[in-house]
């Protein structure tokens, strides 16, 4: 794999994914869910308090532990997330997330119908394409440009997105 994008699982992931999307679709067309980035009649982020979906502290907090890995620091981390719910035929446009003192993103995959479209993340030596696979984590730059092919399937798909930064000391 390309020394710019980090690959990581998840154990446990089937069980801990249910509850999640158990959780998301309870509260999936609440008023209390935070859109944003309206694109082609969609919109890309979902943000629901991690109250709402209590499983998601279980990849919050594995994720955490990756990203210090990953950056070789045990410093403590802020971390933000969202969910993006992709329905067959929608694309995530190609965009960044290097808009405040982000150090790492990535995407976590919680349900992947097979042919649910790719991630494309745009490094220094070329374009990674990386097929989802549910509970897997996708680790990369923040500062890369990537999207998400057609979901080319008859059913959704649901990942999340996720920002790490440095606490502030």
């Amino acid at each position: 794999m390309n020394k710019q994008v980090y690959i990581r699982e998840l154990a446990g992931s089937a069980e801990i994914n249910a509850a999640i999307i158990e959780q998301f679709n309870r509260h999936r067309e609440s008023e209390a869910v935070r859109r944003s980035h309206l694109f082609a009649g969609r919109y890309e982020n979902l943000y629901l308090d991690i109250s709402m979906v209590p499983a998601m502290q279980l990849v919050a907090d594995q994720a955490k532990q990756f990203v210090q890995q990953i950056l070789a620091s045990n410093a403590e981390l802020k971390f933000g997330f969202w969910f993006n719910l992709m329905q067959p035929g929608h694309v995530t446009q190609p965009h960044t997330h290097d808009d405040s003192d982000e150090c790492l993103s990535g995407v976590y995959y919680i349900d992947t119908p097979e042919n649910c479209g790719d991630l494309l993340v745009t490094t220094e030596d070329g374009v990674v394409r990386v097929s989802p696979k549910a509970g897997q984590f996708v680790f990369f730059s923040p500062t890369a440009v990537h999207e998400v092919t057609k979901n080319l399937s008859d059913q959704e798909r649901l990942s999340v997105g996720m920002n790490f930064g440095f606490k502030d000391q």
